[in-house]
């Protein structure tokens, strides 16, 4: 055997050995997660997926279900921070205007903003009402959507976070209610007279279905607060603008605007961090509204998520199936791998500094607040998404070696407490970020 025979065989062995530890390295890190999944009982008796995906090598480190489609509840509104950041800039167009004569037209684009009771003051405000036209015209006929979305559980329609979606929202489209004194500490004084008395077995405020009357029974504690969505139309619009800016408003149509310019209302990460780590349902609606506009210039969910799917979002191995913008509707399918895939999008197209401080930061904001532990620096940056028998969680994870993975696990169709699921889920991720 000569000499260049032997250097061959030698450097093939090598090879042989090198990949064969690959593999085990690969097989190890299967083996840890699928043992720790074995050893937990929650992730028993019902649908569960887990997606592990390491962005820098561009490969899965551990796949469980990941092509499979999940509801995703509220993880939906991390395709709707894609697509606001992909269609906006750094500022909210509130509102696109043009003078004419002694009346200001004012075209509505879906901005949330203004005077949401949980927003800083939109810029768009100040601009209406320091503005010296006589009439404020208002036009909305772009707004081609239903009020509540498709598959949206009809009954939930008293609850704060099933608000209706309009093309201009004012007040956020809620009434907030802070006491008993429900007359006077309301956040819109029109409605101190909408409020009867109806003999009851409820301790809270309830909205006819069809009207803004509000009910209230003997059990109504002194100190509850509550938010109750309103019934909107245009009408009910128009008049809460002119009883606000004390001006006069009308609706307005076939107005062009091609020569409209934009008013600002403020800086786009203001309302995309209150969207994300609360999961504010009804700014994810009107973002989801307001990417479409700047898309198809139309105010239209269908239309929104058809564009966005197609033009945005045409790379996702699994082809998402969203039908509103927040995640309510049990008809919203997406799969581990494209929850992954978008995650990785987001932390390759934005900084991610900007991006890690949008999300719900573990033992620090919003709904990741519970579930981990304060540590400085905090290592878990995720979306939540959860209605009965559906928890999910997909983000981003330092490791204690100093990687950043994303992550996908996804729960559907337990019997469990929501709460069990979800601390299951987060020692997950705990577990790791310990020994990954």
């Amino acid at each position: 055997m000569n000499s260049k025979t032997l250097f061959l065989l030698v450097l093939g062995g090598f090879s042989f050995f090198s990949c064969k530890k690959q593999l085990l390295v690969s097989a190890t890190n299967n083996d840890k997660i699928a043992a720790y999944l074995a050893s937990d009982s929650t992730f028993r008796n019902h649908l569960y997926s887990v997606t592990l995906y390491d962005p820098k090598a561009e490969k899965f480190i551990y796949e469980k279900d990941a092509d499979k489609y999940f509801v995703p509840a509220s993880n939906t509104k991390t395709y709707t921070l894609y697509a606001a950041l992909k269609t906006m800039g750094d500022s909210m167009p509130g509102l696109k205007v043009l003078e004419r004569n002694d009346t200001l037209y004012c075209k509505a684009t879906g901005d949330p903003s203004f005077l949401h009771p949980d927003l800083p003051q939109s810029k768009v405000f100040e601009y209406l009402k320091n503005h010296g036209a006589k009439t404020l015209a208002f036009y909305f006929d772009e707004f081609e959507n239903q009020r509540l979305g498709s598959g949206w559980a009809w009954d939930d329609y008293n609850d704060d976070y099933q608000v209706e979606r309009s093309a201009f929202p004012v007040y956020g489209n809620i009434l907030r209610v802070k006491s008993a004194a429900y007359q006077s500490n309301i956040n819109i004084p029109e409605f101190k007279n909408s409020f009867a008395f109806r003999s009851g077995n409820y301790d809270y405020l309830k909205r006819d279905i069809n009207e803004n009357v509000f009910y209230y029974t003997e059990k109504l504690k002194p100190d509850f607060r509550q938010d109750i969505p309103l019934k909107i139309s245009d009408a009910l619009t128009i008049k809460l603008l002119a009883d606000t800016l004390k001006k006069n408003v009308v609706l307005t149509s076939k107005t062009d605007f091609s020569e409209a310019k934009t008013v600002f209302s403020m800086p786009i990460d203001t309302v995309l961090r209150r969207m994300m780590q609360v999961s504010d349902n009804m700014l994810a609606e009107q973002m989801m509204l307001m990417a479409g506009g700047q898309l198809t210039d139309t105010l239209s969910t269908t239309k929104a998520i058809s564009r966005i799917t197609e033009k945005l979002l045409s790379d996702l191995p699994d082809k998402p199936l969203l039908v509103d913008g927040s995640g309510l509707s049990r008809y919203n399918l997406v799969t581990g791998r494209d929850n992954v895939k978008l995650l990785d999008k987001l932390l390759s197209e934005f900084p991610q500094e900007r991006l890690f401080g949008l999300m719900a930061i573990g033992g620090k904001t919003g709904t990741l607040k519970r579930y981990f532990a304060s540590t400085e620096p905090p290592y878990v940056f995720a979306k939540t998404g959860s209605m009965s028998g559906v928890y999910n969680i997909s983000g981003y994870v330092k490791t204690g070696s100093g990687r950043v993975l994303i992550f996908s696990v996804m729960n559907n169709n337990f019997t469990h407490p929501v709460s069990k699921v979800g601390l299951a889920s987060a020692n997950l991720i705990k577990y790791i970020h310990g020994n990954f």
